[in-house]
């Protein structure tokens, strides 16, 4: 059974700084990508940065490039997210998951396992 557990979720204050973990089992971790998504209220879920390590390819939304970082560790089949400079904007639920396929998207019908989901709020 695939099962994706989030965690480091919080409450910050703009301009500070948070890092998501995401421990993955059930799948050979390397196999498939690996991805962030988010939403907010009254907005559809959308890709943050997602991985693969079989394609060697990563993805960023343009609105976080230069203030997250993705990365994972096969080690520990886990995931994670960097996310710096936060913005009030970048208040939402993250999700982490897995493609559950060989191919690289970031687009969140693509992935076929999900997380319950960790929230992150910015405040101003």
């Amino acid at each position: 059974e695939v099962q994706l557990v989030e965690s480091g979720g919080g409450l910050v204050q703009a301009g500070g700084s948070l890092r998501l973990s995401c421990a993955a089992s059930g799948f050979t971790f390397s196999d498939y990508a690996v991805g962030w998504f988010r939403q907010a209220p009254g907005k559809e879920r959308e890709g943050v940065a997602c991985i693969s390590k079989r394609e060697g390819a990563t993805y960023y939304a343009d609105s976080v490039k230069g203030r997250f970082t993705i990365s994972s560790d096969n080690a520990k089949s886990t995931v994670y997210l960097q996310m710096n400079s936060l913005r009030p904007e970048d208040t939402a639920i993250y999700y982490c998951a897995a493609s559950g396929n060989y191919y690289f998207s970031h687009r969140p019908e693509s992935y076929g396992y999900w997380g319950q989901g960790t929230q992150v709020t910015v405040s101003s």
